[in-house]
């Protein structure tokens, strides 16, 4: 499961993937060529000191510039795994939609998807979460317990999905 110096491997779901893809494009292709000329225009307009648009344009670049360093980083260490070629599909791993129940039966649907697209809100964690950790591996009817920030709780497996 480690890679270079014990990080987990940066797995990232085909779709997550065309995601941060898209979003390098327009930044690299879109933004930041209309946001070059915007300075260039607004440097050759005098005074760069009290230049707002020059001022903004070259914080602004900054900030793409960051971004696009650090999408272009994880497109080179991430590895595509598509749930849907998962062969076993009786068992918790990358990819996988589960159904939880609490000991109040209170249910949870989660999706187990890559660091790099995780969205709690959505109801898509990191794999490498702690609640997503301690369900790999998990099959139906298997019970862990997962220590939360309000205290520990105990889920039981009522189901696992994979697309496809």
């Amino acid at each position: 499961m480690s890679e270079e110096g014990g990080r987990p491997p940066r797995f990232i779901t085909p779709s997550g993937f065309a995601r941060i893809r898209a979003e390098y494009e327009q930044l690299f292709g879109v933004e930041r060529p209309k946001l070059v000329d915007t300075i260039a225009w607004a440097a050759g307009n005098g005074d760069r000191s009290e230049n707002g648009d020059y001022i903004y344009g070259r914080k602004r670049l900054r900030e793409i510039d960051r971004r696009l360093s650090y999408l272009a980083k994880v497109m080179k260490q991430a590895k595509v795994v598509d749930p849907s070629r998962q062969e076993q599909r009786d068992t918790v791993r990358f990819g996988a939609t589960i159904e939880l129940a609490d000991e109040d039966d209170e249910r949870r649907i989660l999706t187990l998807v890559g660091e790099d697209e995780a969205d709690a809100s959505a109801g898509q964690i990191s794999w490498v979460a702690p609640i997503a950790r301690a369900f790999v591996g998990a099959r139906v009817g298997d019970e862990r317990t997962v220590r939360l920030p309000a205290g520990e709780k105990s889920y039981e497996v009522m189901a696992i999905r994979y697309p496809g």
